[in-house]
């Protein structure tokens, strides 16, 4: 069996360092990789050593032309799917400062998708699963020490 570490990667850390202009940045270990949120939002992944930032229909113009390519993965039947992430440019791996509008952008597409989102239904208190009604006087109710037959 092989030990697996879970010191986060340079990767990981320059991500955060990169991310925390915009915010407290966090990381979790997920599927191999990492999620990467700012504050309570998911904004970004780490797969297979790419920073991937989210990038809904309104930012995903600005990624396009920046040349950044979409997250993919094969599903378990062979198929192709595309994610709403996209690879961070060259250049805003450099600094905080040029990554600066580029998170932005990931922040804002990840508080449209949470905005989009309906409110939970409130929860339904649990009904009991079998109403009884209290045994008349001097007898236990039928199942509680009742005896019948004899």
């Amino acid at each position: 069996m092989v030990a697996r570490s879970a010191a986060p990667s340079e990767l990981q850390l320059h991500a955060l360092e990169l991310l925390s202009a915009l915010g407290p940045a966090r990381a979790r270990r997920m599927f191999g990789g990492a999620g990467l949120y700012i504050g309570e939002h998911f904004v970004a992944l780490i797969a297979n050593d790419v920073l991937y930032l989210k990038a809904d229909a309104t930012a995903q113009p600005a990624f396009q032309a920046a040349g950044s390519q979409p997250f993919t993965y094969a599903t378990r039947h062979g198929q192709r799917t595309v994610m709403a992430y996209w690879s961070a440019p060259e250049a805003a791996m450099e600094s905080p400062a040029q990554m600066r509008p580029w998170a932005a952008l990931a922040l804002d597409s990840a508080l449209r998708a949470a905005a989009a989102k309906r409110p939970a239904a409130p929860r339904k208190a649990q009904a009991s699963v079998r109403q009884t009604r209290p045994a008349p006087a001097g007898r236990a109710p039928a199942g509680k020490g009742r005896k019948t037959g004899t």
